[in-house]
């Protein structure tokens, strides 16, 4: 499938970004296939709210050349054309090259989590949701299926192997049953809090939701969090629980 070969043309050349020489703007920057055509008729046919925040020329060229993915990718094209993509009332968060209301760009949120610089974690994040659950695509760290999506999920404190690519993950998000994938995960009138959201934070829950105390979402207690102090205790956390097996 055409989609298909654009994702590996992007995730592998991502995946390897630490092992070769990096490529120029130019090479990186496809005015010939590009990829935002191809993301654009995705939301077009969407099904849930997906709001595109606008791009800045010199952050989108700065984490386009940082991250040495082409724009004749999806997730090329995203950076390069959005800082960010939020979907169902912002419930999910896509990761692009940054806005006032969500400054992470793709490239600085992984700086010493994942396989950039000090991170080497085996794995690049690429979008999070308001509960708290990360996106990720492997890069050896989370099993075997390089390239495939993985989900973070805080009810269960443990990563998912999802089995799609990123491009099927976008249509995921776009079109797919979120209601049914976040049935344990959203309470009464979400919405509401969740469109209020800065994109720089999330939802964090006590009891916490993957202890027996924290089963019911609705029966928890909830307050907004940096994502960042939320990626941090998730880690610090996995660590003690990993430790204690």
């Amino acid at each position: 499938m055409h989609d298909h070969h654009l994702q590996l043309l992007g995730v592998n050349r991502l995946l390897t970004v630490v092992q070769t020489p990096k490529k120029s703007l130019g090479d990186l920057i496809n005015t010939q296939e590009p990829g935002w055509e191809l993301v654009t008729s995705w939301i077009g046919d969407a099904t849930h709210k997906v709001t595109v925040l606008p791009a800045t020329e010199s952050k989108a060229k700065e984490t386009l050349y940082a991250t040495q993915v082409t724009t004749r990718s999806p997730m090329g094209a995203i950076i390069f054309n959005s800082g960010g993509i939020l979907v169902d009332h912002g419930w999910i968060r896509i990761l692009g090259s940054g806005h006032n209301t969500f400054n992470r760009t793709l490239h600085s949120w992984n700086i010493n989590k994942t396989i950039f610089d000090e991170g080497n974690a085996g794995f690049l994040l690429v979008a999070d949701d308001a509960a708290g659950g990360f996106f990720a695509i492997n890069s050896g760290g989370l099993g075997e299926d390089m390239g495939k999506v993985y989900y973070f999920d805080p009810a269960a404190m443990a990563w998912e192997a999802l089995d799609i690519s990123y491009s099927e993950f976008l249509l995921f998000c776009f079109e797919g049953d979120l209601g049914d994938f976040y049935r344990d995960l959203r309470w009464s009138n979400w919405e509401q809090e969740v469109s209020m959201l800065d994109g720089n934070e999330v939802f964090s829950f006590y009891p916490m939701l993957w202890t027996k105390e924290g089963k019911d979402i609705n029966s928890v207690h909830r307050a907004k969090v940096p994502v960042e102090e939320h990626y941090g205790f998730t880690t610090d956390m996995l660590r003690q629980l990993d430790g204690a097996k």
